[in-house]
């Protein structure tokens, strides 16, 4: 259950590279804006790719495919890798925030973390359960107030956090060769099928657009990628 609600992070790659930097990502990682999912717009993302988190409108169709896609998993079971760190989203509006770090905390082999709060919230969670771990974020101030912080930045006018928000953040990332979909409003990491490190922007683009094809009236979707920028 959410138990604080923060004003939600800008999709905005300067916002969320300034959140990263000062959470203790280097700059040779960086957040970009995919501008189109055709093979053309993709080649003009920087690569490597580590994640692609897309933002959405929730709509009836999202919860519908939602319970539906569940459901489906627990009858039929799925493959999920056992050192994955997936968290759930308690805190309202900090799916910007929960996309960020499942992004980091699932490449931090590549990603080069120095010491500060991200570094010491993954180190923390790492043996921790989803729920667990979304609990321990509530707690990490460092986290919660660069989240407070650079969200007040942006280029459209800051909301309050009392303000309606039906925008949604998750992520995609390549773990042992398969495309995971890490939703902290769902009950579990969603298992795509196989992917790799060279064709996880092309996978990913791939379920986005059947978000997009499940709400085909709504134009409100923007992806982005963590990748390399150096």
């Amino acid at each position: 259950m959410a138990t604080e609600t923060l004003v939600p992070l800008e999709s905005n790659p300067e916002v969320m590279n300034k959140f990263l930097q000062k959470l203790g990502v280097p700059s040779s990682w960086s957040v970009v804006d995919v501008m189109g999912l055709d093979p053309e717009m993709l080649s003009w993302v920087p690569r490597p790719v580590l994640s692609v988190m897309l933002l959405f409108p929730v709509s009836k169709s999202y919860e519908e495919h939602k319970q539906k896609e569940e459901n489906e998993i627990l009858s039929k079971g799925q493959e999920v890798a056992s050192d994955i760190f997936y968290m759930k989203q308690n805190i309202s509006n900090a799916c910007g925030t929960v996309a960020l770090v499942h992004s980091v905390a699932n490449n931090i082999d590549k990603i080069q973390l120095t010491d500060g709060y991200m570094k010491k919230f993954i180190e923390e969670a790492k043996s921790l359960d989803a729920a667990a771990r979304g609990a321990l974020l509530e707690k990490s101030e460092g986290i919660i107030n660069a989240h407070k912080e650079l969200a007040q930045e942006g280029q459209t006018n800051t909301p309050s956090a009392e303000d309606p928000v039906n925008h949604h953040f998750i992520t995609f990332i390549n773990k042992d060769g398969v495309l995971y979909e890490l939703d902290g409003r769902k009950a579990f990491p969603i298992n795509h099928g196989a992917t790799s490190p060279d064709t996880l922007l092309e996978d990913a683009a791939k379920v986005c657009k059947e978000f997009m094809a499940r709400d085909p009236d709504e134009v409100r979707f923007t992806v982005i990628a963590l990748a390399a920028t150096d």
